[in-house]
């Protein structure tokens, strides 16, 4: 069995058995694809949500900012935000938000609040930390995006919907993944759910069209596996190189997961998978043979999107099965990983 058949048959056996409808995965190397294949109710056209993978693409926006002068990350977040004013009397700075350290990890906005600048501030005003910003790491799922793409409106000076597409996607290449209007969503794959459900409001055409920093980007695997390559590559100079350097491998927080009890191995928009062998417990889902400068972030429900900087691969795999067994999906998540990073 060559490496590209070993994966494919990794990739079908769930869809085989029933347990997720359709999956899509494509390898990239050299800023080419060169493996590109849809499973199930699916086909190459399918577009998918990648819930979490969607961080790495608004984060590497965010570098822009970074590399232009405009944006400090050691600089409290009030100086752009005031609106966040009300976090406390420690000062979170813009570097903690990118990090998972800023301490509001829980605080809340509705999806059609975020899209809209004047009630997203409006719900800002109202947050409080949950614990002292720095001092420790939890999984702001939803909320410290939604101050990165309120940075990219403030400083940036676009939707932050459209400054992901102008300043990342757009230049690379790729369509617009975030804020997908009702009449262009004919191609999405509906999220179809075994009992988990608290993600299927993004079937919502309304939350497709707000295009949640976090969780919302729609694309398919194609697409994520040449943003990927284009972090390996940065084709015409995207991004500034120390920047990008910063962004796809130095680690800034090594604070311990509170689920997994290993270090974050965070950078300013990625997971680096690290020396210490527990790469696969990280939140990228790094399989057997990444190397420990791989980058990447996963997504719920077993999404996948890395590079490796030793290989050139990058790999990019997502299913619209939401499934209530998160073991089955990390270990599909490790085969799948492995399989794509022993093409070598």
């Amino acid at each position: 069995m060559t490496g590209f058949d070993e994966l494919l048959a990794v990739a079908a056996h769930d869809v085989d058995l029933g347990r997720i409808p359709a999956c899509q995965l494509a390898v990239a190397r050299h800023g080419e694809l060169v493996l590109h294949e849809s499973i199930g109710k699916a086909t190459n056209v399918t577009r998918f949500c990648f819930f979490s993978c969607t961080k790495a693409i608004v984060s590497s926006a965010v570098w822009h900012l970074l590399g232009e002068g405009r944006l400090d990350l050691s600089a409290p977040v009030t100086d752009y935000v005031p609106e966040l004013a009300g976090l406390g009397s420690v000062p979170v700075t813009v570097e903690q938000v990118m990090l998972h350290t800023s301490g509001f990890p829980n605080a809340p906005m509705a999806p059609a609040e975020g899209a809209d600048p004047e009630r997203r501030r409006h719900r800002f005003a109202t947050w409080r930390v949950e614990w002292e910003p720095g001092s420790r790491f939890e999984y702001h799922g939803q909320s410290a995006h939604w101050v990165l793409a309120d940075l990219l409106e403030r400083v940036g000076g676009l939707d932050y919907r459209d400054y992901v597409h102008e300043r990342v996607t757009g230049p690379l290449g790729l369509p617009r993944v975030l804020g997908i209007e009702p009449e262009e969503q004919h191609d999405i794959a509906e999220l179809i759910s075994d009992g988990a459900g608290a993600l299927l409001s993004h079937n919502d055409p309304e939350v497709r069209a707000a295009g949640v920093p976090a969780s919302g980007g729609i694309m398919t695997a194609a697409d994520l596996a040449l943003f990927y390559q284009g972090l390996l590559h940065n084709p015409a100079r995207l991004w500034r190189p120390e920047v990008l350097a910063e962004g796809t491998g130095a680690v800034r927080c090594r604070l311990a997961d509170p689920l997994l009890g290993v270090p974050v191995n965070r950078t300013i928009g990625l997971v680096v998978a690290g020396e210490d062998g527990q790469h696969a417990l990280r939140y990228a889902s790094f399989g057997e043979g990444n190397s420990p400068r791989a980058f990447g972030h996963a997504g719920a429900h077993g999404q996948i999107g890395w590079a490796d900087p030793e290989t050139g691969i990058s790999f990019a795999y997502a299913t619209n099965g939401v499934s209530s067994d998160p073991m089955r999906e990390g270990r599909r998540a490790y085969l799948l990983s492995s399989a794509a990073a022993s093409l070598a």
